[in-house]
């Protein structure tokens, strides 16, 4: 599953307001580019306190935050990335990327039930969100393997449910695949640029 990277486009779309403030403040994105760098550098921990010390000096800010969130999920803090993006989906519930790296934290947890109504409000606020889409595709796939797993059990002599789970399970097994969930962010825009 892929995680979305915060779609600065959106932002714009949603908080018109902020483009004079980035206009003003352009030493902010400096600190973005930061964060991504040593990110990219696999230097999650001083990404993490670079991120940490500019969210103290602006808490209401998403995209840092949502940037926050994908660190922890790199360093496999699962918790403390899904109350990240959880609460991003609480303070912002009108951005979709939150949502969608909600799902693929869930998706890892094999809660797929989760994962596709985090997708499905994803594509409500933003219907061309494709990652969104091939994502809630992959949680579809997920469950119908649950769903025959569960009729073979129930009913081990239907010859028509191994073929399908054999299906399934090469599909996410060529390296051609989607898998659940992806190692590294990417969307619209990717945050490691």
């Amino acid at each position: 599953m892929k995680h979305a990277a915060f779609s600065f486009s959106s932002v714009l779309r949603i908080f018109p307001a902020l483009l004079l403030a980035l206009t003003v403040g352009m030493a902010y994105a400096d600190d973005y580019s930061d964060v991504n760098a040593l990110l990219r550098q696999g230097k999650a921990d001083e990404a993490l306190a670079k991120a940490d010390a500019y969210i103290s000096g602006k808490p209401r800010d998403p995209q840092m935050r949502f940037l926050r969130g994908v660190i922890l999920t790199e360093q496999g803090k699962q918790t403390e990335a899904t109350a990240a993006f959880t609460q991003l989906t609480q303070e912002f519930p009108e951005l979709p990327e939150p949502y969608n790296n909600l799902a693929a934290l869930y998706a890892a947890q094999s809660q797929f039930d989760k994962a596709r109504a985090a997708l499905e409000m994803a594509i409500k606020l933003s219907p061309d969100y494709a990652t969104a889409h091939e994502n809630l595709g992959d949680v579809y796939v997920r469950l119908a393997a649950q769903s025959y797993g569960r009729a073979q059990q129930l009913e081990s002599g239907n010859a028509t449910v191994p073929p399908k789970l054999a299906l399934i399970r090469q599909m996410f097994s060529t390296p051609t695949a989607s898998s659940l969930p992806a190692a590294t962010p990417a969307a619209r825009k990717p945050v490691r640029q």
